[in-house]
């Protein structure tokens, strides 16, 4: 329903043939571009705000360009970029990123993927990612200390000049031992390209960052890289056979886009990398050492499309877990209740309520109550009007129940912010005049900001963390609040302090304050919520453990520092404001 920017998505190929062999066999000499394009259109879910490519020609003699990029910003950047590539765009290594913004930073400038030139291929690098770090200051200031001067205070801009500098590393002592066996002029060159190893530069580079990431890279002298950060926060997939090497941020991406199972694709391991070598070798080097692991569930519940086939399951489970509480809300009148959901992630959760609905032999009353329009053009409005026009973005199925007979429950996968519920939902349902509103979560309450990726950094915009706080002041609990601020202020990197304005109060309480919060004024019909506990979400995915969302529990100590900085961010705001 409150639609999140978060994570981007990646996409390589290593083509390993001959370009011939593609022509003859496929028909065009434009395969890899074309399994590109459809790589990234299967991702858009990942990133709407820009999209662009990057290809390395190791065919081409000096004087030829070598290595192209092409970047475009919009909801149809994809299409733009593909429109602007020519026969010129042609080469063995292809690589893509989708671009969601989640720190508010617009312009080309910070699309994927981002170009450092040089003269000598080798030294030439494009880099993108999934990817969000956590202690871009710091390394920074490193850079600074060594000399650099980067241009941009970013973490996409420092992570390539980091890693420019150690790849110009790599080639000097690639240099240096040329020069020991005797090479001169093109044979330097030639065995600086034959012979560059990824795996030094990736330890030298990747080391310096905390964060969650998929970083992937392409040289000038052919060389392709994939490397997962230590802690598993962010996915990435790969296969290959003889034709091919690919990698993409969702298995069913490279499922669908090469026609083959999900048993022969395989998901790269924390502080992995995958390297394929100008050769055309491919192998894993263990960059650093597996830490925690943190595969981020909300990935599961939210973030990757449904078609996966173990996400598919995992998100029926997270809806037929919700059974009990829904029933508990109801009184056990099902007869009297229509079930529906907010289109259209939560779809497959719904399917998954309803499906154990009916293994308890319930005859379950299925609507389809919440529509979404298309896009209001509230632009055309005075400031005044916006709020009125945005909250008709929703509407409903008249005469979908029994006016103050039937409950009325509606699934969503996870209610964050709340506004759209104030703002519009709630006011539409009211229409339908139902005996009361149950108001359901697939995912559990979203009580801290995400740092490694999702658009969420702001304590004051959970509507979990702004209960929290008004049941605090309700109570005279304000001790606690100054107690955690000095906590935070003091003492950022101990633990999660912020863990503490939940402590007093269970999540019953918690949610009666959102509903008394959210509820628009004049609104008569009783409303319930109904959260997802923590015991299951991890019993439906169990593979993915990562749940700072909902915890507090962050895998990297810069994650934890961000937080307890958020609350004091938060303190300090409304210290001004009074």
């Amino acid at each position: 329903m409150e639609q999140l920017k978060h994570e981007c998505g990646v996409a390589m190929i290593r083509l390993l043939k001959p370009m011939s062999y593609y022509e003859q066999k496929y028909g065009t000499e434009r395969f890899g571009l074309n399994k590109l394009y459809l790589m990234m259109e299967k991702q858009h879910n990942r990133g709407q705000e820009g999209a662009g490519i990057a290809c390395v020609n190791m065919d081409a003699i000096p004087g030829e360009e070598y290595m192209f990029r092409e970047r475009a910003e919009g909801a149809d950047a994809i299409t733009e970029v593909f429109k602007q590539v020519s026969h010129s765009f042609t080469g063995q290594l292809f690589m893509g990123h989708l671009r969601y913004s989640t720190t508010n930073k617009r312009g080309l400038q910070y699309v994927h993927p981002f170009l450092r030139r040089n003269n000598w291929r080798a030294k030439n690098l494009c880099l993108c990612g999934n990817f969000n770090m956590t202690n871009i200051d710091e390394v920074f200031e490193f850079l600074t200390q060594h000399g650099q001067s980067p241009r941009i205070h970013g973490d996409s801009y420092i992570t390539l000049e980091l890693m420019g500098h150690r790849l110009d590393r790599e080639v000097e002592r690639l240099y240096g031992d040329a020069r020991l066996k005797g090479l001169q002029g093109i044979y330097i060159t030639r065995y600086i390209d034959d012979n560059v190893q990824m795996e030094n530069v990736l330890r030298s580079t990747m080391s310096h960052f905390d964060g969650g990431y998929v970083m992937c890279g392409l040289t000038g002298s052919g060389e392709m890289f994939a490397m997962r950060d230590p802690w598993g926060i962010r996915p990435a997939y790969y296969y290959m056979d003889d034709e091919v090497v690919v990698l993409a941020s969702e298995r069913p991406v490279i499922q669908t886009t090469f026609d083959i199972h999900a048993e022969s694709i395989v998901e790269l391991q924390p502080g992995q990398a995958l390297i394929v070598s100008k050769n055309g070798v491919s192998h894993l080097e263990q960059i650093l050492p597996a830490k925690r692991f943190s595969a981020c569930s909300f990935e599961r519940i939210y973030i990757s499309r449904g078609s996966d086939c173990d996400i598919y399951q995992e998100r029926k489970r997270l809806g037929e877990q919700l059974l009990p509480a829904i029933m508990k809300a109801v009184g056990g009148d099902v007869s009297h209740t229509v079930f529906s959901y907010i289109p259209n992630t939560a779809e497959v959760a719904f399917y998954g309520l309803t499906d154990g609905f009916r293994r308890l032999e319930h005859d379950v009353r299925i609507e389809k109550v919440v529509w979404k329009d298309i896009k209001l053009r509230t632009f055309i409005a005075e400031d005044k009007e916006r709020n009125d026009l945005a909250a008709h973005v929703y509407d409903i199925t008249y005469g979908s129940l029994q006016p103050h007979e039937d409950n009325l429950v509606i699934i969503d996968d996870s209610i964050v912010r709340g506004t759209t519920l104030k703002e519009s939902i709630f006011k539409i349902l009211e229409r339908l005049n139902p005996k009361q509103i149950v108001m359901v979560s697939s995912s559990p309450q979203i009580r801290y900001p995400d740092y490694y990726g999702i658009d969420m950094s702001r304590l004051e915009e959970l509507c979990a963390f702004r209960a929290a706080i008004a049941l605090i002041k309700e109570r005279g609990m304000r001790k606690l609040m100054s107690d955690t601020y000095w906590a935070c202020k003091t003492r950022p990197q101990a633990m999660n302090h912020v863990r503490a304005i939940y402590a007093p109060f269970t999540v019953e309480e918690i949610n009666n304050k959102i509903v008394e919060m959210l509820r628009p004024q004049g609104m008569r019909t009783p409303v319930q919520l109904v959260y997802q506990s923590i015991e299951g979400l991890h019993e439906a995915c169990p593979d993915h453990p990562g749940d700072w969302y909902f915890t507090g529990y962050y895998p990297t100590p810069g994650g934890i520092r961000m937080v307890n900085q958020a609350y004091v961010n938060y303190i300090e705001n409304v210290e001004k404001m009074q």
